[in-house]
């Protein structure tokens, strides 16, 4: 769903860093207005890291000192150590307005707020870059020169090199076009997009909630491209309202509310002039998710993952691409409360063998498949929770997951012929991200802790670092040095839900006066499918602000989040706003029962789910919070999208009774609590409706609230100057409504 968060939600990850000194005679204050300028506290954090082909540069994108949410492309030498910046995105940039189609794949990418260079493809030869930016293509090559390739008033989305390196691919106006990277005009590979009909671009819900952003697949070689076609004529169409400051918009947007119809998809398989289109047989039933589709590494054969309607069921697909036929390799079937969760944690073998994560056994764990036959290659009570590389030809995988503890996501890596033996490439206490090259010989591992903003560095497949690309250490000169003498730990711990399951919390405090009560900022989110939010991670500067204002920060994960086995996920099927809020509660207990705590000021916040949450806490429990603020939340499930509502809740046509039970208007009334709702009012993922219903259903009732709704933001509100609105919106509502300290 709603992965997407406010500029202002506390975001988790997983310590060491320098002291400031001890001679500084006044340490500056943290403030709203530093938390969100630029340079960014958390240090320079670059993105999208990649290694070229040969292994020459390590490549990033990397935001400006003065402007932290525009992006330039950088390149590191990985002999030299030398660093420079290879695409100036305001040199050859034209700050031309985006499509509407690629406003809204960057917002289903959550990079909506980003400009500049948001991403990039390497040509498979390492000499020459393909750069999208202000809706055309440009050619970086490594001299430092840019050359235009496309200047059309239409955008072009899904822009990509062709693995030989024979074209540039993209989509413009719902069609596919291919043009030769040497030179040449671009072709119409296909000729029937408009209206409803799209070629070559991934649906709402698989971009929205299935992670698949592209709808075309190059085959290796160039040889062959497989292409979806979908068509949205049987989708419903909802008015979306974008109020901005200056005008409003309308838009008629084709939304796939839960138990309605979906878009109708279809694969094909045609060569690069779009000649020999043969269609893909994806079964007799055309109410399915196209899930995954990928070749295999001899190019011969098309793998594609077909999922059902209810998401119980996954069938990995063998298609023949000359005649479209295809045949189930295996299937994937969920527990009898439970629902398939998509990965893109496989890898295709040169032996036409497959390693593919699963939760058949309740955790995720790793194995492999071949000729019919299961291996276990991972197994226990924790999680893999990624693929990060596999070396063939010494037979090793590389895997994340949180083996040694719930809380630290680690790099791991076992020999596949005896895969018992697991060792741990990287060091407790942190958070670990890694990826690697294709051949697998280098790792690329970003790592934070508490008290360190992300981390990153080269390393070989020992785990050995052989080079900083960005050490990023909190030191004189570092944007948060200066207010390390401020600086508080987080500490961690455990209690238990009403059925004995161990729940994970962390805590930030002030320095605490003996005999001193502090009022409690009790941060949530809750909702499934999105990554845990109590790590040992690092947590980000505004929840420091928040204690600077001596606020004690807390929050706690709930049953039916992520990472920790089926089993605590699944309490949540068909039980949405039920158990989440009873942990959220067991929570504000432990807090309350605190005795540096001031029982009578909790204040509750979530964003998207977690706003939903804190309307169904204040629903449940009237009086146990002091106050909550309800961030772009969904006050009717039946409003929101196919794929995600009925993972969790079923079909409404046939599981009303979930969605009766979910709703968050029925008992808008039991509210007694002081609210502060906030949408942005062009959110196109929960959309404002679910605000102002919400809104109109208390206003009936006459139960007091406030408000806060933002012109033009969508679902992330946030930016220059928007941001710390916001969050000055947030603190004097509980300035006015939390009780007063005793």
């Amino acid at each position: 769903m709603v992965k997407m968060l406010a500029t202002g939600m506390l975001l988790g990850a997983s310590g060491g860093m320098a002291v400031a000194s001890d001679s500084a005679a006044s340490p500056p204050a943290l403030s709203l207005k530093r938390v969100f300028a630029s340079p960014d506290l958390a240090g320079q954090q670059p993105r999208a890291l990649r290694l070229s082909p040969d292994g020459s540069l390590l490549t990033s994108l990397r935001a400006r000192a003065d402007e932290k949410e525009r992006f330039d492309l950088w390149a590191l030498d990985t002999k030299t150590g030398q660093e420079r910046m290879l695409v100036d995105s305001k040199q050859i940039g034209s700050g031309a307005e985006l499509s509407e189609a690629e406003k809204m794949q960057r917002e289903r990418a959550r990079i909506g707020g980003s400009r500049g260079i948001v991403s990039y493809n390497w040509s498979p030869d390492s000499k020459s870059i393909l750069v999208p930016l202000d809706g055309d293509l440009f050619l970086a090559t490594l001299d430092g020169k840019v050359s235009r390739l496309t200047a059309t008033p239409e955008g072009e989305l899904n822009p990509v090199i062709s693995p030989a390196g024979g074209f540039v691919s993209f989509v413009r106006d719902q069609n596919l076009y291919v043009q030769p990277l040497a030179g040449g005009p671009a072709k119409a590979l296909t000729t029937s997009g408009q209206g409803t009909v799209h070629w070559g671009e991934a649906e709402f819900v698989a971009q929205e909630e299935m992670d698949r952003r592209t709808g075309y697949w190059w085959s290796p070689g160039d040889r062959l491209i497989a292409v979806e076609k979908f068509d949205d004529a049987p989708v419903g169409v909802v008015t979306r309202t974008a109020i901005g400051a200056e005008g409003t918009k309308v838009f008629d947007q084709r939304y796939p509310a839960a138990g309605t119809p979906n878009a109708l998809v279809e694969l094909y398989v045609m060569k690069p002039d779009g000649s020999a289109q043969v269609k893909v047989d994806l079964g007799q039933n055309p109410d399915i998710y196209l899930a995954r589709v990928n070749w295999t590494p001899d190019g011969k054969t098309l793998l594609v993952q077909r999922e059902s309607r209810d998401q119980r069921t996954l069938d990995l697909l063998s298609v023949d691409p000359a005649t479209g036929t295809s045949t189930v390799l295996f299937t994937e079937k969920s527990g009898d409360r439970s629902w398939i969760n998509l990965s893109d944690d496989y890898h295709v073998m040169r032996d036409g063998s497959l390693i593919w994560r699963s939760e058949r056994s309740g955790f995720g764990h790793l194995y492999r498949y071949r000729a019919g036959q299961w291996t276990p290659l991972t197994q226990g009570d924790w999680v893999v929770t990624s693929l990060v590389g596999v070396d063939e030809k010494k037979g090793r995988l590389f895997f994340t997951g949180n083996k040694d503890d719930v809380l630290e996501q680690q790099l791991y890596t076992l020999d596949i012929a005896n895969p018992k033996a697991i060792t741990r490439l990287t060091e407790r206490g942190w958070w670990n991200n890694a990826t690697m090259d294709a051949a697998a010989t280098r790792l690329i591992i970003t790592r934070s802790n508490p008290d360190q903003p992300a981390q990153t560095y080269l390393a070989d497949t020992s785990g050995k670092r052989t080079a900083w690309i960005n050490e990023n250490a909190v030191k004189e000169g570092h944007p948060y040095y200066p207010y390390l003498t401020s600086h508080r730990p987080r500490q961690f711990g455990t209690i238990k839900a009403d059925d004995g399951t161990t729940l994970y919390w962390e805590m930030i405090t002030p320095v605490l006066e003996p005999g001193k009560k502090y009022p409690v900022f009790f941060q949530h989110y809750g909702g499934p499918g999105t990554g845990q939010q109590v790590t040992r991670g690092w947590n980000g500067t505004l929840a420091q602000y928040l204690v600077d204002r001596g606020y004690i920060y807390f929050q706690i994960d709930n049953r039916g989040s992520y990472n920790r086995g089926k089993a605590f996920e699944d309490h949540i099927y068909h039980a949405m706003g039920t158990v989440e809020v009873a942990d959220q509660l067991a929570g504000a207990k432990f807090i309350k029962a605190q005795p540096f705590v001031d029982p009578d000021r909790i204040a509750t916040y979530g964003w998207s789910y977690g706003g939903y949450m804190t309307i169904k806490m204040l629903e449940a429990n009237p009086g146990v919070y002091a106050a909550g603020i309800s961030g772009a939340p969904v006050t009717k499930w039946e409003l929101y999208d196919t794929h995600y509502t009925e993972r969790y809740l079923g079909d409404p046509r046939t599981d009303p009774q979930s969605y009766a039970s979910s709703n968050a208007l029925a008992n808008a009334t039991k509210i007694s609590d002081p609210l502060l709702l906030i949408h942005g009012m062009s959110d196109d993922n929960v959309v404002f409706d679910n605000s102002t219903a919400f809104a109109s259903a208390m206003q009936r009732s006459a139960r007091p609230f406030e408000m806060m709704f933002y012109p033009g933001q969508t679902h992330r509100v946030g930016g220059p100057g928007i941001s710390e609105h916001l969050w000055t919106t947030i603190l004097d509502f509980l300035d006015r409504r939390m009780p007063a300290a005793k």
